[in-house]
C-alpha cells in the first residue's frame, strides 16, 4: 500500500515557489503512482520534468497545451466514436503530460515482452499445427474448438516465412506492489502504433525545450526496423507491400492511412485486391500488379468471404487460397486473433514452463478456468464470486477501438462481446483477479491530478528478433473510475517517454546515402485513382456553382427582384441542376463539398495534412454560412470567401502534389468538370434568345472580364464571348483549354499507347480535341454545345471503364 505524500510535497507552502497547481499534486491513498513513490518523493526519472513543470505559470502551460492540440487539429488526427445515433469523427483526446519510465526498468519490461511474443508465436503455431497443447491436456478442447476466432480453414496452413506473428501489442499495467502485469495480448490487428507517433509529435510541441534536453528514446528506429523486415519478406523487387484496411468507417482508419504514408506503403481495401492463380494482385491503373506482403488491419474472419465469414463485404475472395500457395505473407497470419482470448491468460504460466522450461518474466493478471487447479492444487469452482468489483478491475478489458468490453459482471461481458466467458448453459467458465492500476499525472481542470493508467506496448519482428517499441501508447482515465479509461468513455491518450541516464541515438527513416527503393510507376490502385478523379470533379463542380451563385446574388442585391429576366433565367438554369437560389448557401453546394471531403478521406494516405486542413476548413465554413447568411449582398460576399478558400486548396494541390499518376486523374477530373461547366453555361446563356446581360454575366462567371476588355476592342458580343470562353487555347477557363489539358494528361497515362496503337480512351479524347480545335466562333451553335456536353460525359464514362473498374 502506498503512503500519503509527505510535507515535502503537500505542506509548508511558504518554503516552495512555483505553480501550486503542479506542486499540490497528491497521489490517491493506497494506489501506486508513476511520479511519486511510496515515501511521497518525486521519483528520479521525473525530477527534471517535474521541476520544469512546477516552474511554469498557468498561462505558459495553457499555451503549451494549446500548441499540442493545434498540431493534432491541423494534422487531422481523429478517432471514430460510436453511439446510438451512429458514428462521428472526434478530435484526438491528448493527455498533455507524458508518462515517464526509467530506461533500466524498461529493459526488464522489454525482456518480458520479448519472451511473451515468442510464447504467443509458439501457441498459435501449435493451435494451427500439431495441436499438442490440447492433445496433452494443457488447453481445454472447448477453448479452441468453440472459439469464434478459431479459423478452421487455416489449420495446417504454414505461413510463408514460417512465422504467424510479426506485430503484436500488449496491454500492461502496474499493480499496487509496483510490478508490471500483462493485462491483455493483441495479435489480431493491433492498433495504436501510429497514434503513439502522433502523441509523441504533439507532446514535443508542448514540451520541445524539455524534450530536447532529456535523453528520451526515439521511436523512428522501431518503425524503421519493422519496415525493413517487411521489405525483406517480398518475393522480388517489383512486388508491393500494402496496409490492408477495412476502410474509412473503421474507428482507427486515420492510423491506417498515417502508417501507410509514414512507411511508404500502399493503403488498400479488400476490393482493391483479387486472387489470380493463387497469387494476390492489386488492381491498378496499369493493370494487375503482385502484392506479396499485406499488413492487415481487419479481423481475420472478414478477410476472405469465400472460406471464412461469408457475410463479409470488406474481404478478398481467395485470400486463404493464396496463403496455402505461400504466395503472400499476411501480418499477422489469419487466425492469430485466437491468442487474444482472455481465458488463455489462465494457462500462460503452465504453457511457458511446458514449452520453454521457464517462468513468465512478466506475469499475466491472475485468471482462472472452471475446474482448473491453482498452484496449491485447489480447484477454482466458485466463480460466481468473481464479479468485477472495484472500478480499477475493469481497466484492462478493452477491444481494439478502446471500448470497454466488460460490464459489471462476467455474464454481461459475455453478452457484449466475449463468447468464451460462458459455456452453452450460461455457466461461468472464467474468473479474473481484481487489479488496482497505478496512477499518473494528468492536467485536469487547471491542476495536476492523478489518473489511472495502462500502457499499450508494441513488439515488431525484425531480422534480429523481436524489437519492443521504446515507449508506447498510454491510456489515461477521464476520472478516478478506470471504466472511463477508454476514449469512447471519456479517457485520453498520452505519450510515453523512456528516459535514459545517458545520451540516446537520433534515428531517422530517411534512407542511407546511396540506398533507396523507388516504387514502380503505375502502381496507383484503381480505387485511389477513382477517388482522385472524383475529388477533382467535385471541387470543380463546387467552384462552378460558387461562381454562378456569386454573380446571381450580386445582381439580386442591386435589383431586389428575382423575377427580373436575367435572374429568372439563371434561376431556372440552377434549378435544373438542383440548386435553389432561395437558399443563400444551397444544400447541393454543401453536398458537392462534402463529397469532395469524402473522396479525399478515402485517400488520406495520399493527401497532405495541409491539403486536408484546407479542404475541411472549406467544408466547415460553407456549413456555417448555410446557417447564417442571407440572400443578396451577404451571400455574394460569402461566395467570394468560399472561392478564396477553394482557391487556397487548389493552389496547395497544384504547387505541392507530386506529378505522378494520381495527379493526372485529379487533373482529368477537374478539366472534364470545368469543360462541362462552361459548355452548359455557353449553351444556355450565349444563344440569340438569352436575356440582356447574359453575356456580361458569362464573362464574370468565367473570370474573364478583364481579359475580354484587353483582347477585343468592341463591346461584349456573342462571337467574342464564344471565342474567349469556348475556343481560346490560352484562357484557363475556356473549353478548348480543358481539351488541350485533357489531351496532354491522357498521353501520360499508363497504356495510353499499346504497340503503337492508341487506347479507345486516348482515341476518343483526341477526336474531341481535334473536333473542337477546328471550330470557329461563327460555326458554334447551341446544338454543338449540347453535343459536346454529351461527349464529355461519355469520355468520363470511358475513362472509368478503362482505368477505374
Amino acid at each position: 500500500m502506498g503512503k500519503k505524500p509527505t510535507a515535502e510535497l503537500r505542506e509548508e507552502p511558504r518554503e516552495r515557489t512555483g505553480n501550486d497547481a503542479v506542486l499540490g499534486y497528491a497521489p490517491l491513498p493506497g494506489v501506486a503512482d508513476e511520479m511519486v513513490d511510496t515515501n511521497g518523493a518525486i521519483r528520479p526519472v521525473w525530477q527534471r520534468f517535474f521541476a520544469h513543470l512546477s516552474s511554469m505559470p498557468d498561462k505558459d502551460l495553457t499555451e503549451r497545451f494549446t500548441r499540442a492540440d493545434r498540431y493534432l487539429r491541423d494534422a487531422g488526427v481523429f478517432y471514430r466514436a460510436y453511439g446510438s445515433t451512429g458514428s462521428a469523427e472526434r478530435s484526438w483526446p491528448l493527455s498533455h503530460v507524458p508518462v515517464l519510465i526509467d530506461a533500466r526498468e524498461w529493459e526488464v519490461v522489454a525482456a518480458g515482452l520479448v519472451q511473451r511474443a515468442d510464447l504467443l508465436e509458439a501457441i498459435v503455431a501449435d493451435i494451427y499445427g500439431q495441436n499438442r497443447l490440447v492433445a496433452q491436456g494443457v488447453l481445454p478442447p472447448a477453448l479452441i474448438a468453440a472459439n469464434p476466432e478459431y479459423q478452421r480453414p487455416l489449420v495446417g496452413v504454414t505461413p510463408a516465412g514460417g512465422h504467424y506473428l510479426h506485430f503484436c501489442a500488449f496491454e500492461i499495467g502496474r499493480g499496487p506492489d509496483g510490478n508490471w502485469w500483462v493485462l491483455a495480448d493483441r495479435t489480431q490487428a493491433p492498433s495504436g502504433a501510429g497514434f503513439a507517433l502522433e502523441n509523441r509529435v504533439a507532446t514535443t510541441r508542448a514540451f520541445s525545450d524539455i524534450y530536447a534536453e532529456t535523453p528520451v528514446h526515439r521511436l523512428a528506429s522501431f518503425f524503421g526496423a519493422f519496415r525493413d523486415s517487411l521489405q525483406g519478406m517480398k518475393h522480388s523487387g517489383d512486388d508491393r507491400i500494402a496496409v490492408l484496411t477495412p476502410g474509412p468507417a473503421n474507428e482507427t482508419y486515420y492510423e491506417h492511412a498515417y502508417i501507410a504514408r509514414y512507411l511508404g506503403f500502399m493503403l488498400l481495401e479488400g476490393e482493391d485486391l483479387t486472387v489470380v492463380n493463387g497469387k494476390v494482385m492489386v488492381r491498378t491503373v496499369s493493370g494487375l500488379k503482385p502484392i506479396t506482403v499485406l499488413w492487415r488491419r481487419l479481423d481475420s474472419a472478414y478477410a476472405d468471404p469465400l472460406e471464412l465469414n461469408q457475410n463479409s463485404h470488406i474481404g478478398t475472395p481467395g485470400l486463404v487460397e493464396a496463403l496455402r500457395a505461400e504466395s503472400v505473407t499476411i501480418v499477422n497470419a489469419l487466425g492469430s486473433g485466437i491468442i487474444e482470448t482472455r481465458a488463455l491468460l489462465a494457462f500462460m504460466p503452465t504453457i511457458c514452463r511446458r514449452l520453454f522450461g521457464e517462468e513468465l518474466k512478466l506475469p499475466s493478471i491472475a485468471t482462472w478456468w472452471c475446474g482448473q487447479k491453482d498452484e496449491r492444487g485447489h480447484v477454482a469452482e466458485n466463480i460466481e464470486k468473481m464479479v468485477i468489483g472495484p472500478a480499477y478491475s475493469r481497466a484492462p478489458f478493452f477491444d481494439d477501438s478502446g471500448e470497454s468490453v466488460l460490464g459489471s459482471t462476467l455474464r454481461a461481458a459475455a453478452k457484449d462481446s466475449i463468447g468464451d466467458w460462458l459455456d452453452s448453459d450460461g455457466a461461468k467458465l472464467v474468473g479474473q483477479e481484481v487489479v488496482t492500476l497505478s496512477t499518473t499525472p494528468a492536467w485536469i481542470d487547471g491542476k495536476l491530478t492523478p489518473r489511472p493508467m495502462s500502457l499499450r506496448v508494441f513488439a515488431a519482428r525484425t531480422a534480429n528478433g523481436w524489437q519492443i517499441m521504446p515507449g508506447g501508447f498510454a491510456r489515461i482515465g477521464g476520472s478516478d473510475d478506470v471504466s472511463a479509461i477508454a476514449m469512447q468513455s471519456g479517457g485520453a491518450a498520452a505519450d510515453v517517454w523512456i528516459v535514459s541516464d545517458k545520451p540516446v541515438e537520433r534515428h531517422t527513416l530517411l534512407p542511407a546515402e546511396g540506398s533507396f527503393t523507388r516504387n514502380m510507376p503505375g502502381s496507383l490502385p484503381s480505387r485511389a485513382a477513382d477517388n482522385l478523379f472524383w475529388l477533382g470533379r467535385y471541387i470543380e463542380r463546387a467552384e462552378g456553382a460558387l461562381r454562378i451563385l456569386r454573380a446571381w446574388h450580386a445582381r439580386f442585391a442591386e435589383a431586389a427582384d428575382p423575377g427580373q429576366p436575367l435572374l429568372a433565367d439563371v434561376t431556372a438554369y440552377l434549378a435544373a441542376v438542383d440548386i435553389d437560389t432561395e437558399d443563400a448557401v444551397p444544400n447541393t453546394l454543401l453536398r458537392n463539398i462534402d463529397s469532395a471531403v469524402y473522396s479525399a478521406s478515402n485517400i488520406r494516405d495520399r493527401f497532405s495534412p495541409d491539403g486536408w486542413l484546407a479542404l475541411t476548413d472549406l467544408a466547415k465554413t460553407a456549413r456555417r454560412f448555410h446557417d447564417t447568411i442571407s440572400p443578396g449582398d451577404d451571400a455574394s460576399h460569402a461566395m467570394t470567401i468560399l472561392l478564396r478558400k477553394l482557391a487556397g486548396f487548389a493552389g496547395l494541390v497544384h504547387e505541392n502534389m507530386y506529378r505522378f499518376t494520381g495527379w493526372r486523374f485529379l487533373s482529368l477530373g477537374r478539366h472534364i468538370e470545368r469543360g462541362l461547366h462552361m459548355t452548359r453555361l455557353l449553351g444556355h446563356m450565349s444563344g440569340t434568345d438569352a436575356p440582356d446581360g447574359a453575356l456580361d454575366m458569362l464573362l464574370e462567371i468565367g473570370d474573364s472580364v478583364m481579359t475580354h476588355r484587353r483582347r477585343y476592342n468592341v463591346n461584349t458580343a456573342r462571337l467574342t464571348v464564344t471565342d474567349l470562353l469556348a475556343l481560346d487555347p490560352l484562357n484557363p477557363r475556356s473549353i478548348l483549354f480543358q481539351m488541350n489539358e485533357i489531351h496532354r494528361e491522357v498521353e501520360q497515362l499508363p497504356n495510353a499507347l499499346v504497340n503503337g496503337q492508341m487506347s479507345p480512351f486516348y482515341r476518343e479524347a483526341m477526336r474531341l480535341h481535334s473536333g473542337l480545335a477546328v471550330m470557329t466562333p461563327e460555326t458554334m451553335s447551341v446544338d454543338d454545345y449540347r453535343r459536346l456536353e454529351r461527349e464529355l460525359e461519355l469520355l468520363s464514362d470511358l475513362l472509368a471503364r478503362t482505368y477505374l473498374g
